[in-house]
């Protein structure tokens, strides 16, 4: 299993503290270490090799030195000119993962993320791994603890398994309103959509050929373009930059028959906002949090 870490975002909501030129996966939001940091050192030891980080070229040393700070050398460090959303990131990604092993899954996480239990994340992790071996597409679906807005929902079918396991994705839901969220809420079955997911790198990439061949070319290109600078792998620019902008869950995971959802009730946050980062951050009796 191979984690491909993306790390490509601005952090522009939580402005001034995360800013263009320094996003919130650099910092130390939620513990001493920062974002990406602990995003690498959550992962199961046994079962993850060396990362695949893609990143935006601007950002490169900072990457580079927050994994040397805590002794994680990276399978490759991918450099994208610009950002292009998360299908092409991830396109890219499956493309490096493929040439190294073609057998190979990818556990996708954004850099940014807050997880509170590990250990629970980790057994959502192991628990989708068989499903991903047999070709499914899975995706961590949060369980959700309010009628949350903010994220979109992921509705999960019916399985005979037992509590945990992968469930087939009957169908996303867009981020509702308030009326909406607490229905869901209160129907149960509905997830958060994490944007964490775990597939084979070739089951990935022909998915993306089948649906969005524009992207899937573009991005091809690109790599078979590429230009090795010392630890970093650079993306052809040309190329890259005729590459359509869109998110992995548009897509992939909203086309493919093969989606599946695994429950996971870990403590998750997308810390997107300063509303967010009060949630998962220590507060006292009068309900401040600081640092």
């Amino acid at each position: 299993m191979i984690p491909v870490i993306l790390s490509g975002g601005n952090g522009s909501r939580l402005w001034p503290l995360s800013r263009q030129a320094y996003p919130k996966q650099f910092l130390p939001l939620v513990g001493e270490q920062s974002m990406l940091q602990e995003t690498l050192c959550r992962l199961p030891v046994d079962d993850a090799e060396s990362p695949v980080v893609v990143a935006n070229d601007e950002h490169r040393f900072i990457v580079k030195e927050q994994l040397e700070a805590i002794g994680r050398q990276p399978l490759s460090i991918l450099l994208e000119p610009f950002g292009r959303n998360t299908a092409p990131a991830v396109a890219m990604a499956a493309i490096e993962v493929a040439r190294k092993d073609p057998k190979a899954i990818m556990l996708v996480l954004p850099a940014d993320h807050a997880i509170e239990n590990v250990e629970a994340f980790q057994r959502a992790v192991a628990q989708g791994q068989e499903a991903a071996r047999s070709g499914g597409l899975v995706l961590f679906g949060i369980t959700p603890t309010r009628p949350e807005t903010g994220y979109g929902y992921i509705a999960a079918g019916q399985s005979g398994e037992a509590p945990g396991a992968a469930r087939p994705v009957s169908r996303f839901i867009e981020k509702p309103d308030a009326e909406k969220a607490a229905a869901l809420l209160s129907a149960g079955g509905y997830y958060w959509n994490s944007g964490m997911f775990l597939f084979k790198a070739s089951r990935y990439l022909e998915e993306l050929n089948a649906f969005r061949p524009d992207i899937y070319d573009a991005c091809e290109k690109a790599m078979q373009l590429q230009n090795n600078d010392m630890d970093f792998v650079r993306v052809d620019k040309a190329a890259f930059e005729l590459c359509p902008d869109e998110s992995i869950d548009y897509a992939v995971m909203e086309q493919t028959n093969d989606a599946v959802v695994v429950p996971m009730d870990a403590g998750w946050s997308d810390v997107g906002g300063f509303s967010a980062l009060w949630e998962v951050s220590a507060q006292d009796e009068n309900g401040n949090a600081f640092k």
